[in-house]
């Protein structure tokens, strides 16, 4: 079993940081970095469950909701990724997304 704490802990940690943050700097791209943060997640999520299936678009739900989405598709990544290189490749696309969004 891979040890995903470190992914479940960078994921939370954003999220947090994305529900502190002001409406202005939401506005100002931080949840659009975060949204599409969620979108590579949840399609990475979905290809390793169902190899050439229909991957679905995670929807724009809004600025106020990005957060939860950030929470959701990084968990639902975490309990299917194969290996430890992978959960690090993860967490620095997470960190790398917090560091872009200025949260």
């Amino acid at each position: 079993m891979v040890d995903t704490t470190s992914l479940t802990r960078a994921v939370d940690h954003f999220a947090d940081r994305l529900r502190a943050a002001p409406q202005s700097r939401l506005q100002r791209g931080a949840a659009a970095e975060a949204l599409g943060l969620a979108r590579e997640l949840a399609r990475w999520a979905q290809d390793l469950e169902s190899p050439g299936g229909v991957v679905r678009e995670m929807p724009d739900a809004g600025m106020f909701a990005v957060a939860d989405q950030v929470t959701v598709a990084g968990r639902d990544l975490a309990v299917v990724l194969p290996s430890q290189a992978d959960v690090e490749k993860a967490v620095r696309l997470v960190e790398e997304a917090q560091k872009r969004a200025g949260v």
